[in-house]
């Protein structure tokens, strides 16, 4: 329960100020994801899988999931895309699930909300840095999502 009550104000201070669009929130302490509409009513939440490793992404590889606000920059279609994950398998097909949704985090390019070919590593820390979900909660993310929404990233 301390976790909750220490994120309580972050989310609060997060949600604070009016804004247009859908919001997201990940807590990457708690591994949840919740997307809040125009008036701070709850549309969506799900469990995540997030980076490896803990604190703020500081460059590639580094398995950590940046912390900060970024704004959606794309939603593509990624049912066909692959992923080597480094586990000796090669290439996995359906990688990323059905949607990746790309966030702008400068300077890298590659970061996002997408869903996975791992479902049992749901609400654990095992991913590149990338936010993860089931893909059936993909499928519900993607349509309450438009490219400028924003999404707040929380720190461990």
């Amino acid at each position: 329960m301390k976790k909750r009550l220490f994120l309580l104000p972050l989310f609060f201070l997060a949600c604070a100020t009016p804004w247009a669009g859908n919001r997201v929130i990940v807590s990457k302490q708690d591994r949840t994801l919740v997307v809040l509409g125009e008036r701070g009513d709850t549309l969506f939440a799900a469990p995540v899988c997030v980076g490896k490793n803990l604190g703020q992404k500081q460059k590639r590889g580094d398995m950590r999931t940046p912390e900060g606000t970024f704004s959606i920059a794309q939603i593509q279609k990624s049912h066909h895309w692959q992923h080597d994950f480094g586990d000796g398998k090669g290439m996995r097909a359906g990688a990323y699930g059905p949607y990746f949704i790309r966030l702008e985090t400068p300077p890298f390019s590659d970061i996002g909300i997408h869903g996975t070919c791992f479902p049992e590593r749901q609400g654990t820390r095992d991913s590149e840095g990338c936010v993860r979900l089931l893909n059936e909660d993909m499928e519900k993310l993607a349509v309450l999502l438009k490219v400028g929404d924003r999404c707040i990233i929380l720190p461990d």
